[in-house]
C-alpha cells in the first residue's frame, strides 16, 4: 500500500471545496452568530495574520482531503459516489464533531457555537466526498 498513490488532483479540489465551504458558512451565512460566538469583532479578525491562518487552514484542507482520499483507496474502492458521500459525512459525524464537542464542554464554549462549528464540519466532509466520489 502506498500512502502517496492518490488523486492529487481530487486531494487538491476537495481542500478547496471544503474550504469555498468554509468561506461561504463563516462569511455571509453564520459569519457574524459566529463572531459573536466566538467573542470576535470584524476588526479582530481583519488584524490576524490572514496569510498564517488562511495558510494554514489550507493545509489542514489538504491533509484532511488526501486523509479521505487514502482511506477510499484503500478501503472503499468499489463504493457508490452516495456511499464515499455518506462515509465522509460519517467521518465529521463520528470523529470530528464529537472531538470538538468534547473541547468544547470542557473549555466552557457556547452551544451557539458548537452548531455552527459543527455543521461547517459536516458541509466541510460532504463537500470532500462528492469530489472524492467523482474523481476517484
Amino acid at each position: 500500500m502506498n500512502l502517496f498513490a492518490v488523486n492529487w488532483w481530487a486531494v487538491v479540489l476537495a481542500a478547496l471545496a471544503g474550504f469555498v465551504v468554509g468561506g461561504i458558512w463563516y462569511g455571509p451565512v453564520m459569519g457574524k452568530k459566529w463572531l459573536g460566538a466566538v467573542g470576535l469583532t470584524e476588526e479582530q479578525v481583519k488584524n490576524a495574520n490572514m496569510a498564517m491562518v488562511y495558510g494554514g487552514a489550507f493545509l489542514f484542507s489538504l491533509l484532511a482531503s488526501w486523509t479521505l482520499a487514502h482511506t477510499f483507496d484503500s478501503y472503499a474502492q468499489d463504493l457508490s459516489v452516495m456511499a464515499k458521500v455518506m462515509t465522509a459525512l460519517g467521518v465529521a459525524v463520528g470523529f470530528i464533531i464529537p472531538a470538538i464537542g468534547t473541547n468544547y464542554l470542557f473549555s466552557q464554549k457556547s452551544k451557539a457555537l458548537f452548531f455552527i462549528d459543527a455543521g461547517y464540519w459536516a458541509l466541510f466532509y460532504i463537500a470532500m466526498g462528492v469530489v472524492h466520489a467523482y474523481l476517484p
